[in-house]
């Protein structure tokens, strides 16, 4: 059986985490506490030099340690459903998408979060290496994160999911950016009718209990 390596509160995992449902994938689960740094400690790093979570160990032992090598993984191993598209343009549709919701929206909120908070001190860049905090960065963060909700809201006029195709990774990337943005105090407001109105919808999906 395969093995994650998670963080019940951390955002990333969570993208795993839903993919895995999503594809019926039956796992064991390790929790690994972010707030007590056990990503840096000795036992995680023997599992994880990168120090980062998620990371899903293979039946044969072999460790993937980033989303992009889970999901590619996955979406081979287990195609359907299909997360990543079955057709070329839905593929495209599904990459643009996926990858602004990760670097306009999490990226955003990790630039706002690791260059601000004083528990995150020389933590500015997740991994085993020290990077001091720009507090500038924060304040582009939070205008990044704020002109993602207001283009995503706006491509959601009329649509059930992101991609023309259905509900993809996309959509589940994007579900994790607009919820974990919550911790820079920056939620949907009244002017993002669509994107309230996608979350809602999001939310009866069982992987997003």
């Amino acid at each position: 059986m395969m093995t994650l390596y998670d963080c019940a509160t951390a955002p990333n995992p969570r993208r795993a985490r839903i993919l895995l449902a999503e594809k019926s994938v039956l796992h064991a689960t390790v929790q690994v506490d972010l707030a007590k740094g056990e990503q840096l400690g000795e036992a995680y790093r023997a599992i994880n030099p990168k120090c980062t979570v998620p990371a899903l160990r293979l039946e044969d032992g072999t460790l993937l340690t980033d989303n992009a090598g889970i999901a590619a993984y996955l979406e081979a191993r287990f195609p359907n459903p299909p997360m990543l598209g079955s057709t070329p343009l839905a593929q495209a549709q599904i990459a643009s998408w996926h990858w602004r919701a990760e670097f306009e929206g999490l990226m955003a909120i990790a630039e706002a979060l690791r260059n601000s908070s004083p528990a995150m001190v020389n933590r500015a860049l997740p991994g085993p290496v020290a990077y001091a905090q720009i507090p500038a960065l924060a304040e582009r963060g939070l205008a990044r994160l704020r002109q993602f909700f207001d283009e995503l809201d706006a491509h959601l006029a009329g649509r059930d999911a992101i991609a023309d195709s259905g509900f993809s990774i996309a959509d589940i990337t994007a579900v994790v950016a607009v919820d974990f943005a919550r911790v820079v105090r920056v939620r949907p407001g009244e002017q993002h009718a669509n994107l309230r109105r996608w979350r809602e919808a999001m939310a009866l999906r069982p992987s997003m209990q």
